[in-house]
């Protein structure tokens, strides 16, 4: 069995920002125009009429205060509110892949390696554009990867059981070194016109490289010391949409084909879920929550990772405890704690432990305990 180290991380950003206000003064327009349209059916009981959205609100709700996004302009558009992202030929690289392949290539740098040295190609993530062939099939093409490749989904958790899966091949002596990315164009699922979500999500892709100990050369080694993955079903986060859908008409278009959740519901389930799972898998390891150093969480709601922090830590963590980058990027899902890793790891001093953990929709959550080395 071999030992196993994180060697590198990679982010790709796209280039627009919505921000708060420019948000709310789209859904804002379009929900006047909408009780305007429907004044006489909203008068007479038939219609209900919508209600605006605010600046404080959002930031109260998530902490959330900016986002990036692929397409701002199709989003802000109040007769559209939906990102506008045109088809490819089938002989282009897909928006996926080229958002994967950005975050891989700074991954790459970060470990020292160049694509000779990577075995496979892992692509997580929440929302795939096609069902075949893999997004990871095209990115190892893109990038001229030998060796093999494949897609994965586990909602938000889908990078931390990418992890998982990519530590358990190098052990095993299946792969030298693998690249796991997490391309999520999370505007396209979202619901621009829904008050209680419209702010949640952003886009944004990252990357990690996974190999050998014995093979890493990078200045920003981590060993991963262990990997706790949890499932449990529930209906509390879905999102409907999929290739059945042809084959039930009466549902195109429903509600139900875009992110839908009951967020009161989760935030009660999921934050003692995370708390007890990285708790058990510390002590596991026989460490203890005061030896970690810092805290990388899934970025979906600031007010959940205060929650779940305090219950491990018995008391409010410190900002570096537990760093926040959702307040520009939004929840980008799998790929949030992956950005606050690549965002916060260099101050670290040789030796600290970390904890990098995701959870959402499955309920799925994720437990990776990294040392730096």
């Amino acid at each position: 069995m071999h030992n196993v180290v994180i060697s590198g991380t990679g982010l790709y950003t796209p280039a627009n920002s919505i921000s708060n206000d420019e948000l709310v003064a789209s859904f804002n327009a379009y929900v006047q125009q909408f009780n305007a349209d429907n004044a006489e059916a909203i008068a007479r009981g038939e219609v209900e009429g919508l209600s605006e959205s605010s600046t404080g609100f959002i930031e109260k709700a998530s902490g959330i205060k900016s986002r990036f996004v692929i397409d701002k302009a199709g989003i802000l558009d109040p007769q559209r509110m939906v990102p506008r992202i045109p088809e490819r030929s089938n002989e282009d690289w897909g928006i996926l892949c080229e958002m994967a392949v950005g975050a891989a290539k700074e991954a790459l740098e970060r470990a020292g390696k160049t694509v000779a040295d990577i075995d496979g190609v892992i692509v997580a993530c929440s929302n795939l554009q096609r069902a075949y062939p893999a997004v990871a099939i095209e990115v190892q093409a893109a990038l001229g990867i030998q060796g093999w490749g494949y897609d994965m989904n586990v909602a938000c958790s889908s990078a931390t059981f990418g992890i998982q899966a990519a530590t358990t091949a190098i052990q095993t002596g299946q792969a030298r070194a693998i690249l796991m990315v997490n391309p999520e164009i999370c505007t396209g699922h979202l619901n621009f016109r829904d008050r209680d979500s419209h702010f949640i999500f952003g886009d944004a892709a990252t990357a990690v490289i996974i190999e050998r100990a014995d093979l890493a050369t990078s200045k920003h080694q981590f060993d991963v010391v262990g990997t706790k993955l949890l499932t449990q079903f529930s209906n509390n986060i879905r999102n409907n949409f999929g290739f059945l859908n042809r084959a039930a008409e009466e549902g195109v278009g429903a509600r139900d084909k875009l992110f839908v959740q009951e967020g009161r519901k989760v935030f009660k389930d999921v934050c003692p879920m995370v708390a007890e799972l990285i708790a058990a898998h510390l002590a596991e390891h026989q460490l203890n929550v005061s030896d970690v150093k810092r805290f990388w969480l899934h970025q979906a709601n600031l007010n959940m990772n205060l929650l779940i922090a305090r219950k491990l830590l018995g008391r409010d963590a410190e900002p570096h405890e537990a760093p926040v980058i959702l307040d520009t990027y939004a929840n980008t899902s799998s790929a949030g704690s992956v950005i606050a890793l690549h965002k916060n790891q260099d101050d670290l001093p040789s030796g600290s432990l970390g904890v990098l953990s995701s959870f959402g929709a499955g309920y799925s959550i994720g437990s990776v305990i990294l040392r730096k080395r």
